[in-house]
């Protein structure tokens, strides 16, 4: 689930359809949308695979945008094989009488469905319901909300594929070489913060910081450092200190240290970093990174309770704003242990 500006209007449905990929960060092929409406604006937006048992299993995206406050929704059903067989309509209309039902048990209003054969300029659309409505897809790189999305820093994806190949282990040899030199620095640093609890919790923030500049620059850690990182983040209050370099001046660098460890480090200390890369992602309003992130930390530890919680959030529609103020603590524990944080950087009306 993803929430996006609440300035953004469609005009028409290929307007809406338009804005998919921005919204998503990625073209949804083979997907249903649901898209909430505020007030006639885009509101949080729901995506799930067609499959052979999503009518049995719709129950849950209306769950979903129930969780979200939605009173009223639009469908968009993208697929390239069924949008124009017209054996394929009975399927496409059991889906949406299956969606009203789900929808009506929560109050909601299916507002419009619609079919696409393709997420992309010249793709067409029609209504389900056999209305007679149809159009053009505009061009999705001409959305107001993929210029939101640049300006923001994401990255849009031509697949879903492509996005969950950036939380992906990207060396398993390497990943699974780095096993043993992690053991053996989590017991030097074991020593330190004996001896020294505070002192080794502000070495290892700095350490971090200075391994993020260093990747900014064009260098990338190596095993010894991403050793050290790896055992530094399972330590709670060091952790909880990184969570505020996602609202600090330097957030970019340290997402991107973020992104490298979760596709470097094997499990159980991969978590930590998926979970920095997604709270990294939900501060600047990138809800699908955050949310292939929080997936892939919850395969981990589905008991993680950062994770846990992310992950409500996230499908119950709570805007970046709110999660931000979870950096607070970040700064207070930064301040207890001696560390100077970057200054908080200052977020657009988008994020």
């Amino acid at each position: 689930m993803t929430t996006h500006p609440p300035e953004f209007r469609f005009t028409n449905p290929g307007t809406l359809i338009a804005a998919l990929p921005a919204v998503l960060g990625f073209v949804p092929e083979k997907s249903l949308v649901l898209v909430s409406l505020e007030d006639g604006r885009m509101g949080a937006v729901m995506r799930a695979d067609l499959s052979v048992d999503l009518c049995e299993n719709i129950g849950r995206l209306a769950e979903v945008a129930a969780g979200g406050g939605a009173d009223r929704v639009i469908a968009v059903i993208v697929d390239a094989d069924g949008a124009d067989c017209p054996m394929c309509e009975s399927d496409h209309r059991r889906l949406h009488e299956a969606l009203i039902a789900a929808l009506n048990e929560h109050g909601i209003q299916l507002y419009a469905a619609h079919v696409v054969d393709r997420v992309e300029s010249g793709g067409s659309w029609h209504c389900v319901d056999g209305c007679g409505d149809g159009g053009a897809v505009e061009d999705p790189g001409a959305s107001p909300l993929a210029a939101a999305a640049v300006l923001d820093g994401r990255r849009l994806y031509p697949r879903r594929a492509d996005m969950q190949a950036v939380v992906a282990i990207a060396d398993p040899v390497r990943t699974a070489e780095l096993v043993e030199p992690i053991r053996a620095a989590a017991a030097v640093r074991q020593s330190d913060w004996e001896a020294d609890p505070d002192g080794c919790g502000r070495r290892d923030v700095e350490a971090a910081m200075a391994v993020a500049a260093r990747l900014a620059g064009g260098r990338n850690p190596d095993d010894e450092e991403v050793a050290r990182l790896a055992c530094a983040v399972t330590d709670v209050a060091v952790r909880d200190t990184l969570y505020a370099l996602a609202v600090g001046a330097d957030a970019g660098a340290a997402e991107s240290l973020w992104s490298v460890l979760a596709r470097t480090l094997p499990e159980p200390w991969r978590v930590e970093a998926l979970v920095l890369l997604a709270f990294s992602a939900y501060v600047r309003g990138d809800g699908p990174l955050a949310g292939l992130s929080l997936e892939a930390a919850l395969r981990c530890d589905p008991d993680h309770r950062m994770a846990g919680m992310l992950d409500t959030a996230l499908q119950s529609g709570m805007r970046p704003e709110r999660i931000r103020e979870l950096a607070g603590t970040g700064y207070r524990l930064a301040k207890r242990l001696g560390v100077s944080l970057p200054p908080r950087r200052a977020f657009g009306r988008a994020g």
